[in-house]
């Protein structure tokens, strides 16, 4: 690890100032902002030595302030969708912002990804810290929340910690989206992916899960074998994933999913503490944002992994539970080991 490199990016607005933070190892190059902690750039080397940014998102920070699908944001107060944006806790009823209609998504309208965050660096990384306030977008309870990110050789660490003063539904994410052919490559068809998961969660018309826990057993949901994803998606009339991938419920470090890009040899493989995590190939993009060096993103030309606990489960009993109440710690990490063969 080289040390941490630190900048002002620009200001914006009411938000403030934002600045860049880079990470550099012999292997990964990491680019952050304080806005959203957003990840703007990670370069890996493919099997021929050569670096590429395999990550989307924007040249400028104009991009990141303006609309656009979380692109390596942080999410919270709860990523993911609950449904109607209502929930019931000790017998009051939340209405939360209905910013995916019919429900909320990734924390509402002004979620953890739109805010300015305080940082602190680290030998090997930089701890994002930000105080959601009690009410903040329907959500009960003040909520401390930090987000460290370090880097280690090959391997991109990211722990989430939360202290609520109130039990409040907490579930936090980072929404980076990856294509390792290198970012603005068409799509991710020639990608292999496999996820460690026996079971998924079907989800209804509006993506909101149904309840059912599902075994992927004879489904085109089961990747416990690496399967091409252009070549799956077809085989099985499948539109895309959006979907969350049951794991197995461990408080220890777990093997989570791996994609592979035969062409490059570029290779990502996921850890996490979670139990769940959100497998997204970019099935709403639709090419009409420009990004990094004039790319444009359309459908299917980027995978998420999103590691989470299961979406709804503030309104589903047996699902994991989603709830922190005070004097409990939610602390849960995600890694991202990159490697290239």
């Amino acid at each position: 690890m080289a040390g941490v490199q630190r900048e002002l990016l620009g200001h914006v607005g009411e938000v403030g100032a934002v600045e860049k933070f880079v990470l550099k190892s012999d292997r990964v190059k990491v680019e952050l902002l304080s806005l959203g902690c957003i990840i703007t750039a990670l370069e890996t080397r493919g099997r021929d030595g050569q670096a590429s940014d395999i990550v989307v998102g924007f040249d400028h920070l104009e991009g990141y302030v303006n609309k656009h699908p979380y692109f390596g944001a942080v999410i919270g107060r709860v990523a993911n969708r609950i449904a109607k944006g209502k929930f019931i806790l000790k017998g009051k009823e939340y209405q939360l912002a209905i910013n995916n209609k019919p429900n909320s998504l990734h924390g509402g309208t002004k979620g953890f990804d739109k805010v300015l965050w305080t940082p602190e660096v680290l030998p090997n990384g930089v701890r994002f810290f930000r105080i959601s306030p009690d009410g903040e977008e329907g959500y009960p309870g003040k909520l401390k929340v930090w987000v460290t990110y370090t880097l280690d050789d090959g391997e991109l660490a990211i722990n989430y910690r939360a202290q609520a003063s109130k039990t409040t539904p907490v579930n936090l994410t980072n929404h980076a989206y990856f294509n390792l052919a290198g970012q603005g490559s068409r799509d991710i068809y020639d990608h292999e992916v496999s996820i460690e998961a026996d079971s998924y969660l079907p989800v209804d018309d509006n993506l909101i899960p149904t309840g059912e826990v599902a075994a992927v057993q004879g489904t085109g949901f089961d990747l416990r074998q690496s399967v091409e994803v252009g070549n799956h998606l077809k085989k099985f009339q499948l539109d895309g994933f959006d979907h969350n991938f049951c794991l197995k419920q461990s408080a220890a470090r777990q093997f989570c999913a791996r994609v592979h890009h035969p062409r490059s040899g570029r290779t990502l493989e996921v850890y996490t503490t979670q139990p769940g995590v959100q497998f997204y190939t970019g099935n709403a993009l639709d090419g009409s944002l420009t990004g990094k060096g004039g790319a444009t993103y359309p459908k299917h030309s980027a995978f998420c992994l999103e590691t989470q606990n299961w979406p709804d489960a503030v309104n589903k009993p047996h699902f994991p539970d989603v709830l922190l109440r005070p004097g409990e710690e939610y602390n849960h990490t995600a890694w991202f080991r990159f490697s290239a063969a």
